[in-house]
């Protein structure tokens, strides 16, 4: 039968008997260093049976990296005409559709030509009056010469009938003045493309009357094979620009959507402004495209990216693996027992969905891209891609 008060008694004399012969530190001391080692084992045993964390790698590798800078450009045509009158009258035809490709030499409007047309006459008939009275002239002027000879005629005489003759010369040249100033008024009622491009919309409909005044014109032609885009960089960038364009090779320029989803058109760079803006800090550059597919459009805002160098053999591992702390960047490396070790790196620019490795890890080397949140030195993992990228 359980007796409680027995099994007190019995403690309270093993711990006065134990107390009495000082063996009570001893137990103690000795139940603590079983309850430490049983501990130890206990952790150890249960990290030893920690899973192993799932991981997805990728083998650093050596590839040429082109080197690129990125800015914002604006699409400009290389020419773009407001097709204005430079006569006054009615505009009686227009013959385009908006939006069409022209040539030069192209008819686009005509103006009634047919007051222009009986000043072109009037001017006709009056220089061969003047030039009828100029031949006259001059026959009088070799009898009266003649005549002088045989001294039939005063000095007085044929002097003024020199002038004379002089006189109706400068008619004459006055006469073909206006003549010709009336066939290019004439010439100015058909109003022709000075290029090859793409016409905007109508600006005035046929029957109303145009002026030289006139400040919005009939439409506007852009050229729009080959045309140009003009976009800025920091000055900072200049050094870099100016080494590859010693280099004598083209550059390089691509030119993609709003979002950069889509690249547009490729092309090269024309020429950089000779000199930086002190008011942003920026140089202009101009690079002109074929634009073989008119992709680009006169105003369009697009995304540029301008090769300046390739750097050869680079070592790149995807940008997913680079890891950050605020003192230093690493990535975690596979070791042969499929363990991880962090290695610190240093890195360069990026590459699409890659990171150039300047130092810290060599090519073929497997680093982590997808697990590292779960990871530190010395975890083992378990690889769940089946082919390393």
């Amino acid at each position: 039968m359980y007796n409680p008060q027995w099994l007190k008694k019995k403690l309270q004399d093993a711990y006065k008997t134990c107390h009495d012969n000082g063996w009570f530190f001893w137990i103690i001391t000795f139940f603590i260093i079983v309850l430490v080692v049983g501990l130890f084992h206990l952790f150890k045993s249960l990290n030893n049976h920690k899973p192993n964390v799932p991981v997805i790698i990728a083998t650093a590798k050596t590839t040429n990296v082109p080197i690129y800078l990125a800015a914002l450009g604006n699409v400009t045509p290389i020419y773009s005409v407001t097709i204005r009158t430079q006569i006054n009258g009615q505009l009686l035809q227009v013959n385009f559709r908006e939006g069409q490709i022209v040539k030069t030499g192209d008819l686009l409007a005509l103006i009634d030509p047919r007051i222009y047309q009986a000043q072109y006459t009037q001017y006709q008939g009056q220089l061969a009056r003047d030039t009828a009275l100029l031949a006259n002239a001059q026959i009088d002027l070799k009898r009266y010469q003649m005549l002088w000879r045989q001294n039939s005629v005063a000095k007085q005489i044929l002097d003024t009938q020199t002038a004379l003759v002089r006189q109706d010369e400068g008619t004459i040249l006055l006469d073909q003045g206006l003549l010709q100033s009336a066939e290019v008024n004439l010439s100015y009622t058909r109003i022709t493309s000075p290029i090859d491009g793409r016409v905007g919309l109508r600006l005035v409909d046929p029957g109303n009357f145009v002026q030289t005044s006139d400040t919005n014109g009939i439409a506007i032609v852009n050229m729009m094979n080959p045309i140009t885009v003009v976009f800025t960089l920091p000055e900072d960038n200049i050094p870099s620009i100016q080494r590859a364009i010693n280099k004598g090779k083209p550059l390089l320029v691509q030119a993609f959507d709003r979002q950069q989803n889509r690249l547009l058109a490729t092309g090269t760079l024309l020429t950089m402004d000779n000199q930086v803006d002190p008011t942003t800090g920026t140089v202009k550059l101009k690079a002109i495209f074929k634009n073989e597919n008119n992709m680009l459009f006169p105003n369009q805002f697009v995304n540029v990216a301008l090769l300046v160098d390739v750097l050869a053999n680079a070592t790149i591992v995807p940008t997913e693996a680079i890891q950050h702390t605020l003192e230093s960047t690493y990535v975690f490396v596979i070791n042969e027992d499929h363990t991880v070790s962090s290695k610190p790196v240093t890195t360069d620019v990026t590459f699409g969905n890659n990171t150039v490795i300047r130092s810290g890890i060599s090519p073929g080397q497997s680093v982590v891209t997808e697990g590292t949140d779960r990871l530190t030195a010395g975890s083992k993992i378990t690889i769940v891609n089946n082919n390393r990228r």
